[in-house]
């Protein structure tokens, strides 16, 4: 009687300290670093889920691989300083195209900068320059009206001499 006392109040202290046990759990951080990059065929039109892959300095193997998201993001969390590449190899209804993006990550592992293509550095400079050949190309074509239509009427008037 007394043991089987004992044994009871044994299971009952167990069962009152015992600690929760939890099965599987996925635990997640939230941190403000990363790099975005966004890949667009206009303004409007992101390149949205086209495969993506980020090659670290001098990496032979990717560092990651993915698709972009519905915006034409592509994110990735840069381990050491240089220079990363992104090769985005979007398709639209005029077939595949494609980007290389480099970006330079200094030593806090944030982005220093990044290659704009040609267009994107001279916008300006090329829009200036085809209104001046749109101008030009103007002027070219009344003048050569303009000589056209002087000749025609001198041989009229040598015909009617």
């Amino acid at each position: 009687m007394l043991r089987t006392f004992l044994v009871c109040l044994c299971c009952l202290l167990l069962i009152g300290i015992h600690t929760p046990v939890q099965a599987h759990t996925i635990n997640y951080n939230v941190e403000n670093r990363g790099i975005s990059v966004r890949v667009f065929y206009d303004k409007d039109e992101p390149v949205n889920y086209s495969a993506y892959e980020v090659l670290g300095p001098g990496d032979k193997i990717p560092h990651q691989k993915g698709r972009t998201d519905k915006n034409g993001f592509a994110t990735f969390f840069p381990d050491r300083q240089g220079t990363w590449v992104v090769n985005v190899m979007g398709e639209s209804e005029h077939g595949m195209h494609g980007a290389t993006i480099r970006v330079q990550v200094d030593n806090d592992l944030a982005m220093g900068s990044f290659d704009k293509p040609l267009v994107a550095k001279f916008t300006k400079a090329f829009v200036g320059g085809s209104v001046l050949l749109a101008l030009f190309g103007g002027w070219s074509l009344l003048a050569s009206r303009r000589r056209t239509a002087r000749s025609e009427l001198s041989q009229v008037a040598r015909k009617a001499e």
